[in-house]
């Protein structure tokens, strides 16, 4: 507490001088102010956390220096201390001014030392959210991606040096780590920023529609086939086009598209004529690509092809000094579209998602403080809004458990178990529907409706 400090301002100096002492007994660093004017002039030279002040004093009161102090140190907290004629003004000054709390004369000195503890841990979540907030606005924020660590300065760097050119990317990195935000953030610093971004998950599309999916088919090309349809590569034409989970692609389709990538030119089913395109292509996989290739569900040539450049992308807990910089980022945003009044997190929490491991990194971050923001009813979001996971009561990441609060609806439940035996079995899918007991068909539709409702959430 040694570093937590009280300003006193009071006009009459056994007062101001009892309570300073007081407050100092309590562990608090304490100055004190004659008036408002003087409190002023301390403010910016002492920087405390919380001002207590009385209200009726010469040149500068206590409701005007509360106004001065919410509009130029508004993490200060201020706590005003009136006599028997100005409380309601006081009680206005709490709910509309901003005010932390008041105290009516005499004070109750163990609630002053309660409500002043409060007070303190408010006014330092507020100040280093708000040192956060510089830090995103400073450097901490690229395209739709955060982090200021030495591992996401250097993903930056790799972005601004392929983007002016049109060769191929290959981005890796786990499930939920931000591929796809590299790969918009790279089309959107591109000479093609104006033309179109088509994104396709390999993994989502059934075997037997893939080819029609990236490369168009005409009507009649095959049962079911009742109107043409323009592939991928003719909507991303001039554009850019993420092949996400690009070693889940069926194999004897990847011959056809490094035809396609070799020669620019693309065939729909049931044509004879072939189409002419000019697309970048950003390809992103959650796999070791090495080991794809060794265990022949990725073409060797159709990796030398992409492979032009790599992005790895980190797994959140690789860089955890990005944690605090994404949560306050995600905050702001969040509370804006539910428009919700959360706006920053309390010291707790806030290491309670230091110490989670995050199997679902960035994504489940993500999840994380939507629904903290939606479910919180103050500025700050604490402890109890955070899942029962995140609160130190799941079992920790080496055991093979998944903990289901009571009243969790079924299909929450289902997503998580899902979710969680993927980042298990090291987001193999095969071996995930095996252990679940369930087809790869029907993983992969699972897999594709959580990616489009969370789609729908970031749209808004």
């Amino acid at each position: 507490m040694s570093d937590q400090r009280v300003l006193i301002v009071d006009d009459e100096e056994p007062a101001r001088q009892g309570l300073s002492e007081i407050v100092s007994n309590w562990g608090y660093v304490t100055e004190t102010a004659a008036d408002g004017r003087e409190a002023v002039e301390r403010v910016d030279s002492f920087a405390p956390l919380v001002v207590i002040t009385d209200v009726v004093m010469p040149n500068l009161d206590g409701f005007k220096l509360l106004t001065h102090l919410k509009t130029e140190y508004p993490e200060t907290a201020v706590i005003l201390l009136t006599g028997q004629a100005s409380v309601d003004a006081a009680i206005r000054a709490v709910k509309d001014e901003g005010a932390f709390y008041y105290f009516e004369k005499p004070i109750d000195m163990r609630r002053l030392q309660l409500v002043l503890r409060k007070a303190a841990e408010y006014s330092s979540a507020r100040r280093e959210n708000e040192v956060l907030r510089r830090q995103l606005r400073q450097y901490g924020v690229f395209g739709e991606m955060v982090g200021a660590s030495e591992a996401m300065r250097e993903v930056y760097t790799m972005v601004e040096q392929v983007a002016p050119s049109s060769v191929s990317v290959l981005v890796t990195g786990e499930s939920g780590t931000g591929k796809e935000m590299v790969a918009r953030s790279i089309h959107k610093l591109s000479p093609r920023v104006n033309q179109p971004f088509i994104a396709i998950n390999c993994a989502a599309v059934p075997e037997t529609l893939m080819e029609s999916e990236l490369f168009g088919h005409e009507k009649g090309a095959f049962t079911g086939a009742a109107d043409r349809r323009i592939g991928c590569f003719e909507l991303a034409n001039n554009g850019t086009l993420l092949l996400d989970e690009i070693a889940d692609m069926p194999f004897l389709l990847q011959a056809k598209l490094l035809r396609v990538l070799e020669d620019k030119h693309v065939r729909r089913l049931g044509s004879t004529k072939e189409t002419s395109v000019d697309v970048r292509v950003i390809a992103a996989t959650n796999k070791d690509p090495v080991k794809a290739v060794q265990q022949e569900t990725l073409r060797e040539d159709l990796l030398y092809r992409l492979n032009v450049i790599t992005i790895h992308l980190p797994a959140l807990r690789e860089h955890r000094d990005d944690i605090p910089l994404l949560v306050q980022h995600m905050i702001e945003e969040l509370s804006k579209r539910h428009n919700k009044p959360a706006q920053l997190i309390s010291p707790e929490a806030a290491e309670m998602l230091l110490g989670y491991h995050w199997p679902g990194n960035v994504r489940e971050l993500r999840n994380v403080i939507e629904r903290a923001v939606i479910i919180c009813q103050g500025e700050q979001i604490e402890e109890r809004h955070l899942p029962f996971n995140i609160t130190g009561q799941e079992t920790s990441p080496t055991t093979d458990a998944v903990m289901i609060p009571i009243g969790m609806p079924l299909d929450e439940v289902e997503r998580r178990v899902i979710l969680s035996t993927l980042a298990r079995s090291d987001n193999n899918k095969t071996r995930t529907a095996e252990t679940l007991h369930i087809s790869l068909k029907t993983l992969h539709n699972k897999l594709k409706a959580y990616k489009e409702a969370g789609s729908e959430k970031d749209e808004g």
